[in-house]
């Protein structure tokens, strides 16, 4: 767990508008700057949420405290209920499927994530057990990734207009052994479990959902992040310097129409890095960044394309790869066909999908990300 960086146990940070010293102590390693109380993140953290607590403090003092509360309830009220409507849609029964992780990126291999979710008079449980034990590598999930993982899809069954408040989810249970993958305990590893494994719970439970709804699932999207990051530390007067990015891919065709080519998927939440601020900041070229026409699955409707991105390095650095759908394809529903798998490639050999390389002036690498998976027999 050290490994991944600097690991902050839960503390004060502030009293009274100033940095405790127990935090500042603990921070100290993170400040770029002397004179610095708190790394610029946290410090931006900190403004954010001294700003929203002005503003929350200002709108109770229009309202009396009473008036208030009544006022949170009546949005986590009327959130139960659209959550409520759009879960009756379910027909009651049990709904199970298994997907996997490839690798831990230390060894570990074929690390299933198993789900059934129940069904009963509106209400869900959703239930990981089965599910292989946590892992050596770092793909393990704390159960609060997992948790976000489950809200987020059944989320996309409710209305648009749906208060994101807590209200919605009363309805959904969650139930994962301790020590799984989905539901690590300390210390394990757990970077790639927020960007890669919640991509594959997010598939799990809509393989399983695909038999309550055939007529509303798609296929599995992408299923990775394709995390990659880049950088060399600072030397002989040489500044040092250190880039991450996610990439796009496939997402599933659905009963409604083909999957969006190119597009990030489901968890990741992240915007393309242009070509441009990436040549101008770093010392990288990239010679191409393009549609991988013909990856996404076949069907009625197709599943979308992937990309490539095809890098150039212009100076040494150190390269970290955190990848998935290398080996597994994501798969189609109902007669469609899946998605082709993702590629890492360094000067023309292909590399595996977790590593860390060394790379010089003049090497290139290309990833080439999955499509997503086809619907429906063509």
């Amino acid at each position: 767990l050290e490994e991944e960086g600097v690991v902050i146990p839960p503390m004060l940070l502030c009293r009274d508008g100033a940095v405790t010293a127990a935090a500042r102590e603990r921070l100290a390693p993170l400040v770029d700057q002397p004179g610095e109380l708190l790394p610029g993140d946290f410090s931006a953290q900190w403004a954010a949420n001294r700003c929203g607590l002005e503003r929350l403090a200002a709108m109770t003092r229009q309202w009396p405290m009473a008036r208030w509360r009544a006022a949170l309830a009546q949005v986590n009220d009327h959130g139960e209920r659209l959550a409520a409507h759009a879960l009756a849609r379910l027909p009651d029964g049990c709904y199970r499927f298994a997907d996997r992780m490839e690798d831990d990126g230390v060894g570990g291999e074929g690390l299933d994530i198993v789900a059934a979710i129940r069904v009963r008079d509106g209400r869900v449980e959703v239930d990981f057990d089965g599910t292989s034990a946590q892992s050596a590598g770092n793909i393990n999930c704390p159960l609060p990734v997992t948790a976000a993982a489950v809200f987020y899809v059944f989320r996309c069954l409710m209305p648009a207009e749906t208060p994101a408040c807590s209200g919605v989810m009363r309805a959904i249970r969650i139930i994962a052994p301790k020590g799984c993958l989905v539901h690590a305990r300390a210390p394990a590893a757990v970077a790639a479990g927020n960007v890669e494994t919640s991509m594959r719970i997010v598939d799990v439970l809509l393989g399983a959902l695909a038999d309550a709804l055939p007529a509303e699932i798609p296929a599995a999207s992408q299923g990775t992040m394709n995390n990659l990051a880049m950088g060399a530390a600072a030397r002989d007067g040489v500044p040092g310097w250190d880039y991450y990015e996610t990439m796009a891919g496939g997402a599933g065709g659905s009963p409604a129409g083909p999957g969006r080519s190119a597009v990030q998927t489901h968890m990741t939440n992240t915007l393309n890095t242009p070509v441009e601020v990436l040549e101008s900041q770093y010392p990288v070229r990239v010679h191409r960044y393009a549609v991988r026409r013909g990856s996404g699955g076949a069907g009625l409707h197709r599943g979308g394309d992937g990309l490539e991105r095809d890098f150039e390095f212009l100076a040494p650095a150190t390269v970290t790869l955190l990848t998935e759908r290398r080996r597994t394809a994501p798969w189609g529903l109902t007669g469609g066909g899946a998605g082709q798998c993702g590629e890492n490639l360094l000067n023309g050999v292909r590399v595996p999908g977790k590593a860390t390389l060394q790379v010089g002036p003049g090497d290139r690498l290309l990833v080439r990300t999955p499509g997503g998976g086809g619907h429906g027999a063509a």
